[in-house]
């Protein structure tokens, strides 16, 4: 399990979406994960120590929490299914944990309120993660690059394109005209 800070929240610009974008503590690894406009403005108020004239939803899970007799330990990422991450907030209440199910955004929105770690599982940091160039440009890693190319032809492939092959060779490409049109 790593620990994550937030790095920065983000808008796209294709959809104008929001993007939490996550860096391991230690290093400059990221996890993106994209969230709705109002928890991204839920964090990024908490963040700025800006206040609202009333509670946000955050705010009251806070306070319900707290009078429940609860308190939050952490958050974490713990896994990604068909491009959806999921997350639990570890919450302590008296001598035991309990795990709350919960959004990442929702989790990181609870973190940044109680002040604890934002971890992520290895699983899902080695699957997601990714290292940015001096650009902030994805670095693409050899090994899966070297998975995304495909395999060279076969003999047998190279034999059924032949006839491409001797249809292209064929044409009397000089009876087209002038090349600068």
């Amino acid at each position: 399990m790593q620990e994550l800070i937030i790095d920065s929240i983000r808008v796209g610009l294709r959809h104008y979406r929001r993007v939490v974008v996550l860096r391991e503590k230690d290093t400059e690894r990221y996890l993106t994960i994209w969230i709705g406009a109002d928890v991204a403005d839920a964090i990024a108020f908490r963040l700025q120590d800006i206040t609202v004239a009333r509670p946000q939803t955050h705010d009251l899970m806070m306070k319900m929490l707290e009078d429940l007799g609860g308190t939050v330990e952490s958050v974490e990422v713990n896994d990604l299914k068909e491009d959806t991450f999921y997350a639990v907030i570890h919450v302590k209440q008296g001598d035991k944990v309990v795990d709350i199910d919960s959004r990442p955004s929702d989790a990181i929105a609870i973190a940044v309120r109680a002040a604890v770690p934002i971890y992520v599982s290895d699983e899902v940091m080695a699957r997601a993660g990714i290292v940015l160039d001096e650009d902030g440009q994805p670095v693409e890693d050899v090994a899966d690059e070297a998975e995304r190319r495909p395999a060279p032809p076969t003999a047998e492939e190279l034999e059924r394109l032949s006839v491409f092959r001797d249809f292209v060779s064929g044409l009397d490409l000089d009876d087209l005209g002038p090349a600068d049109r």
